[in-house]
C-alpha cells in the first residue's frame, strides 16, 4: 500500500533531521486550531439536540484532524516526480468517483444534492479529491506540453476535452461552488503556464457567458442572484440564511459577543458549523477576530504561492505549477465562502478551508500542506528531481535557507 512512499530521504527524515517550512505548517496549524475551537462552539447547541452531546461534533473533527495529519505526514513522504507520473491515474480516478456519487445506491443525496459517497460512519466528498487529481494533471500537462500551450490553440484547448466534462459531472450533482473553484484554478494555471493574454481572454469572456447561462437555466440559482443583492426583501425565504448571516456579523461588533456566546448558532443559523461558520466566528470574535482569521488565510495562500515560485526559480516546473493550482484552489475557496457569508456574493455551499466542519474538506486541505511542504523541501534542497539518487552525501553540506 506504501511502496509509493520513499522512507529516506523526505522534509521529515533527512541529515539534518526534521526539515519543514515551518512558517507555513505554523500558519496552518493556526487555522486548524482556530477552526476546531469555532466548531465546537458553532455546533454545540446542534450537537446537543441531535446527539444528546455538545461535543459531539467536536469530537468527529478531531478524528478527521487525525485522519488529515496522517495524510499531510504520507504526502511529505511521496516524491513529486511519483505524483508527475500519476497524473493521468488520478485523473480518471477523479473521473471515477464523480461518476460513482451520481449512482443511485452509491451517492448519498443531502439538503437535494449528491455529492457524497455515503459509508457506515462518514461520508466522502469526491468533488474534494476530484479538484487536487485535476491539479496534479493539469500541471503535469503544462509540463509536457509547455511549447504547445502558449503557442498554439490547440494546446489551450486540449485541457478543455478533459475539464469540461468533469464540470459537467460536477454539476449534475449538482456542486455549482466546486465547479468554479476548480475551473478558475485551472484558468490561472494556464495563465501562468504562458496562455497568450488574448486566449486568456477569450477563455475569461466565455466562462462568464456559461456562468450566466448556467444561472439562467436554474430557477434557484436565479433566485439566489436575485435575492442576495437585498436579502431583507425576502428574509423568511431565500434571504433567509444570508440576513441570520448578517445579523451575526452586527451583533460581533469590534471584539465580539465572547466565545461560545453567540446567539445566531442556537438554530437561527442554518449550517452554522459548516458553510457559515465565519459567520459565528466574526459574531463571537468581532472585527478583530475575522481580521485576524483573514490575514492568517492571506499568509497561507501568499506561502503557497511564494513555494511555487521557489520551485519554478530551482527549475522543478510541475512542482510550481501545481504549488500555483493548490493555491488558487484554497483562494477561491476562501473568497466564495467570505464572500458568500458578508453578503458580497449569492448563497452557496462551498466549506471553508481549515475551518468548516467536513471530513473530505479537512483531510484533503492536509494532504495539499503536505504537497506544499514537500514541494518547497524540494526546492529548497534542490534534490527534487526523479534522474536523482538520494544517498546520505547529498546532506553533507547544510543548504542555504536564506528566503
Amino acid at each position: 500500500m506504501f511502496g509509493i512512499i520513499k522512507p529516506y530521504p523526505s522534509p521529515l527524515i533527512s541529515g539534518r533531521g526534521v526539515d519543514l517550512d515551518f512558517a507555513m505548517l505554523a500558519g496552518c496549524l493556526a487555522l486548524l486550531g482556530l477552526g476546531l475551537v469555532m466548531i465546537t462552539s458553532a455546533s454545540s447547541e446542534v450537537a446537543a439536540v441531535q446527539s444528546g452531546n455538545p461535543l459531539y461534533h467536536m469530537f468527529r473533527h478531531l478524528v478527521y484532524v487525525a485522519i488529515g495529519v496522517f495524510a499531510c505526514i504520507v504526502t511529505m513522504m511521496v516524491p513529486i516526480a511519483t505524483w508527475q507520473k500519476m497524473g493521468f491515474t488520478m485523473l480518471v480516478g477523479a473521473f471515477a468517483l464523480l461518476v460513482l456519487v451520481l449512482v443511485p445506491g452509491i451517492g448519498r443525496e443531502v439538503n437535494g444534492s449528491m455529492r457524497w459517497i455515503g459509508f457506515s460512519f462518514f461520508n466522502v466528498q469526491p468533488s474534494e479529491i476530484a479538484k487536487v487529481f485535476v491539479v496534479i494533471y493539469l500541471a503535469g500537462y503544462l509540463v509536457r506540453r509547455q511549447q504547445e500551450v502558449r503557442e498554439s490553440w490547440m494546446g489551450f484547448f486540449k485541457p478543455f476535452i478533459v475539464l469540461l466534462p468533469m464540470a459537467g459531472l460536477l454539476l449534475m450533482e449538482p456542486d455549482f461552488g466546486a465547479t468554479v473553484v476548480m475551473m478558475g484554478a485551472a484558468a490561472a494555471m494556464l495563465f501562468l503556464g504562458g496562455v497568450g493574454l488574448f486566449r486568456f481572454s477569450l477563455m475569461v469572456v466565455l466562462a462568464v457567458a456559461a456562468v450566466f447561462i448556467l444561472v439562467q437555466a436554474q430557477p434557484y440559482r436565479m433566485a439566489r442572484l436575485i435575492t442576495f443583492t437585498d436579502p431583507w426583501s425576502d428574509q423568511f425565504g431565500s434571504g433567509y440564511q444570508l440576513t441570520q448571516a448578517l445579523i451575526a456579523f452586527g451583533r460581533g461588533e469590534w471584539l465580539g459577543v465572547g466565545l461560545g456566546n453567540s446567539v445566531q448558532k442556537q438554530f437561527y443559523l442554518p449550517e452554522a458549523h459548516t458553510d457559515f461558520v465565519f459567520s459565528v466566528l466574526a459574531e463571537e470574535l468581532g472585527v478583530v477576530g475575522s481580521l485576524v482569521t483573514v490575514a492568517l488565510f492571506v499568509f497561507v495562500t501568499v506561502r503557497a504561492l511564494y513555494i511555487g515560485l521557489w520551485a519554478e526559480k530551482a527549475k522543478q516546473f510541475f512542482a510550481a505549477y501545481m504549488a500555483f493550482g493548490l493555491a488558487f484552489l484554497w483562494i477561491g475557496q476562501f473568497l466564495i465562502n467570505i464572500g458568500v457569508n458578508v453578503g458580497l456574493l449569492p448563497t452557496k455551499g462551498l466549506t471553508l478551508p481549515f475551518l468548516s466542519y467536513g471530513g473530505s474538506s479537512l483531510v484533503i486541505c492536509c494532504a495539499c500542506v503536505g504537497l506544499l511542504l514537500r514541494i518547497e523541501w524540494e526546492s529548497r534542497t534542490h534534490l527534487g528531481s526523479e534522474e536523482h539518487e538520494f544517498n546520505e552525501s547529498d546532506f553533507a553540506e547544510e543548504p542555504n535557507h536564506g528566503r
